[in-house]
């Protein structure tokens, strides 16, 4: 019977970075609404982001998006952010905001343009270099809406081709992880709709290319914990983008809409040695807060991963492999069940006043007056936001 104390050693070592635009203002396709205190900087979203890593101690680095986080001195900025206890995470690149992308980057069919997107994936690069970032993270609109408007074919192979040239510039210890999205933007064809064909893309590179898999970009009732499973036992799960969905790509608070399957989602992970101190998974937020409070809406989310991680540590393998095994149904199904209703809040709010971090961290936040603070502060300017 594993206990709370035999995993905490696991719990120390979890790592969930942050994503610099989920403190900017968001919105729906309709509109972006603003907030008071809402990040104008890079620099003031780091700081907000360092703030869910002082209580929670779960967020020690920030990914970056460009151009929306573009700044003339990146050893400036990332010595900022170690002022403020975090680091500089993974680079993620933006091809899909620019007039010339209207029909696709890296897959579009004329040759100047999928130049345009590999050249600012070239510039990626170069801030992986100044912000001392291992991962570069791709995610493409590239598709079509109607049959017939593009041929699928030649995309995929104009996107193997861009693939390659973005590959060959990284550095030896830097990685390509290639996100997927199974529709929108375009809704008749996604040039990487799936794992699979994310999968593919990647090991024709080489074994610095992994996939990265984002819990809100699939389709209804899709088994995303055997999709883990597959990538972790192919050896090419690189990361995680963690949110939570309703009907499409919702990028809400990870676990808000189904609870279960974040367990069961990081209950392989634990089976996959997705969590062992030598894994080359990484795990970050990807989501937005449209109407809720930023800052607490971060730390809401890495303690709905750290719940999670808890219970799914907790499962009885043992049993479970016995049960399994001899073909015991239920009792596999209760031992599996057992381990997701076990309520860990108690322990993890005691465990985390031993190392000197706040039992409650969402009302630790609120009672700093760091809130209101801001409020103050970042009256007046322009805030931070992608501009919907």
């Amino acid at each position: 019977m594993t206990t709370f104390t035999d995993i905490t050693a696991t719990l120390a070592r979890q790592a969930i970075e942050l994503p610099s635009w989920a403190f900017g203002n968001s919105g729906t396709r309709f509109r972006v609404f603003g907030s008071p205190g809402t990040a104008r900087t890079v620099k003031e979203k780091i700081s907000d982001a360092a703030q869910v890593h002082k209580y929670t101690g779960l967020a020690p680095s920030v990914a970056l998006h460009i151009p929306w986080d573009k700044v003339d001195d990146y050893d400036d900025l990332r010595s900022f952010a170690s002022e403020q206890g975090v680091a500089l995470g993974t680079i993620n690149s933006n091809t899909f905001q620019d007039e010339e992308y209207k029909f696709g980057s890296l897959c579009h069919p004329d040759a100047k343009v999928r130049q345009r997107a590999i050249d600012h994936h070239f510039t990626c690069i170069d801030i992986m270099h100044a912000t001392g970032s291992r991962d570069l993270k791709i995610w493409l609109a590239d598709g079509s809406n109607y049959p017939g408007q593009q041929d699928m074919r030649s995309r995929q192979d104009h996107l193997a081709d861009s693939l390659a040239k973005i590959y060959a510039r990284l550095g030896d210890d830097q990685r390509l992880v290639l996100e997927y999205k199974f529709f929108e933007p375009a809704f008749y064809h996604t040039d990487v709709p799936d794992w699979g064909t994310s999968y593919a893309q990647v090991v024709a590179l080489g074994e610095r290319a992994l996939v990265c898999l984002d819990t809100g970009h699939h389709a209804p009732g899709t088994n995303i914990e055997f999709i883990v499973m597959q990538l972790l036992r192919l050896g090419r799960l690189g990361s995680f983008d963690f949110n939570s969905r309703f009907y499409a790509d919702d990028d809400l608070i990870v676990g808000a809409a189904d609870p279960f399957q974040l367990f069961r989602i990081v209950a392989e992970v634990v089976r996959g040695g997705g969590l062992d101190a030598d894994s080359p998974v990484a795990f970050m937020l990807d989501q937005c807060h449209n109407v809720e409070a930023k800052i607490p809406g971060q730390i809401r989310s890495v303690l709905n991963v750290q719940e999670m991680t808890a219970r799914a540590l907790l499962l009885d393998r043992a049993a479970l492999t016995t049960a399994q095994e001899a073909g015991d149904v239920l009792g596999a199904h209760q031992i599996f069940m057992d381990a997701f209703y076990t309520d860990v809040r108690p322990h993890l709010a005691a465990w985390r006043a031993e190392r000197g971090l706040a039992a409650d961290p969402l009302a630790a936040f609120a009672a700093s007056g760091y809130q209101q603070q801001i409020e103050v502060e970042r009256a007046g300017g322009v805030q931070a936001g992608w501009g919907a």
